[in-house]
């Protein structure tokens, strides 16, 4: 573990309160089929072996009826919190979940519940190169980028290629301390700032966290066909962990 680390505790918050239209599915995306089991149920299960967490947050959908179901539902170290209207809110209610048991100096990871392909190894990785601003999984972009420009009848033309080599694409779990966090997402959210991921909340502090090079298979789960390809990184994560 990184010496940032000091000792802290370090918990995950996991924003699962999104309905995931884009899946075109008859419910959120966190509770499609992957190997017989939930989406969300691969993605705990990643988060609840990992022994660095202490406990982990799960946010939810007040009218969510599918959670009871869930493999994980009645496991005493998960704890769950109520979702907000956008992802950053969920987020800061995920972190007022943890008041009376956390410290504003301990680590907070948060995951995409889409994210069911994430090994422990990339973890270890992220924790050992924390820095003061906290860090996140990112993958550096290989494609050729190009910056487009919206026409009237709704096409895009290209504007200029842009360079490629700094680069990156954010992934999750993005560490942050929790008073840190929490204090970034209060100010975007008064100011009236677009807070795209968390870091995005850090960076409007000043901060700036250390983008760790993560593993290209820790897909975002958000079309249909991304469902087939989840479940063959999954296998192979579980082949290859034997």
């Amino acid at each position: 573990m990184s010496r940032a680390l000091n000792n802290e505790k370090i918990w995950a918050v996991l924003p699962a309160a999104g309905v995931g239209s884009r899946m075109q599915a008859d419910r959120p995306k966190q509770y499609l089929p992957i190997g017989g089991r939930f989406l969300l149920d691969h993605t705990l299960e990643t988060m609840l072996s990992y022994p660095a967490f202490e406990h982990v947050v799960v946010v939810l959908s007040e009218q969510d009826p599918y959670w009871p179901q869930a493999q994980f539902a009645n496991d005493p170290r998960v704890i769950r919190a109520l979702g907000g209207s956008e992802r950053c809110h969920s987020v800061l209610n995920g972190l007022n979940a943890l008041d009376g048991i956390a410290s504003n100096n301990d680590w907070v990871a948060v995951h995409d519940i889409a994210r069911p392909c994430l090994r422990h190894s990339d973890l270890d990785i992220l924790f050992e190169q924390l820095s003061h601003d906290g860090a996140i999984l990112a993958s550096p972009t290989r494609d050729t980028m190009k910056r487009g420009v919206l026409q009237p009848d709704g096409s895009v033309l290209i504007q200029q290629t842009v360079d490629r080599d700094q680069l990156w694409h954010a992934l999750t779990p993005q560490v942050f301390r929790l008073g840190q966090l929490r204090q970034a997402l209060e100010k975007s959210l008064i100011d009236g700032f677009e807070v795209t991921d968390e870091a995005s909340a850090i960076e409007y502090l000043g901060g700036t966290p250390r983008l760790v090079a993560g593993r290209a298979d820790n897909i975002k789960v958000t079309r249909p066909e991304d469902l087939a390809l989840a479940e063959l990184f999954i296998n192979q994560n579980k082949a290859t962990s034997k």
